[in-house]
């Protein structure tokens, strides 16, 4: 919709001159993706919840330099999350494995409890085979099938060609699917 990018346009501008209702409203729409991101670049809610906080702040402090480049707003907090996702794993010592996943929500309540379990322990499996892929790979498929960005944002974000991410989520992509191959062998 251009309306939605023209009011984000109007809302960015009076946000960096230090309207704090705009930048809520800013907040407000992106939060929950870029939550979801560092969750799924770090592993754990409680630091997903720290590094979101601090993304928010960082954006708040760098809003009056932001400079519209003809790439959508998300793009430029993306970069935000992605730079302070890789200083917070510079700072950690070890990387955790990805946590199961603890609660789903179904769409359909009428899903038998056998199937919720299947769809659950596939997610788990999906999930920890994600965690094992290098972090560019990682953060394309997060990118691209969790919050359903395109190549071109994602190569604004992670400050590729959108030719090289297409290849990084090709790639991925195959390693995914001999982990979770060699995952099915070993359990039969």
């Amino acid at each position: 919709m251009p309306g939605v990018d023209i009011d984000e346009k109007a809302l960015v501008i009076r946000a960096g001159a230090g309207d704090t209702d705009a930048f809520g409203k800013i907040y407000m729409r992106h939060l929950d993706a870029i939550y979801r991101y560092v969750y799924f670049r770090v592993q754990d809610s409680k630091d997903a919840e720290d590094l979101t906080e601090q993304i928010f702040l960082k954006v708040w402090e760098a809003l009056p330099g932001y400079e519209d480049k003809g790439y959508p707003f998300s793009s430029w907090l993306y970069r935000i999350a992605h730079n302070m996702v890789i200083d917070f794993h510079r700072r950690q010592k070890f990387i955790q494995p990805m946590p199961p996943v603890e609660e789903v929500n179904w769409s359909s309540e009428a899903a038998g409890t056998l199937e919720q379990l299947i769809k659950t322990e596939e997610l788990n499996n999906l999930t920890q085979a994600i965690a094992k892929l290098p972090d560019t790979q990682q953060e394309v498929i997060i990118l691209r099938f969790v919050e359903g960005l395109n190549h071109d944002q994602i190569a604004t974000i992670v400050q590729k060609s959108s030719g090289a991410c297409r290849t990084i989520q090709y790639r991925a992509l195959a390693a995914l699917q001999q982990i979770l191959d060699g995952e099915k062998a070993g359990v039969l």
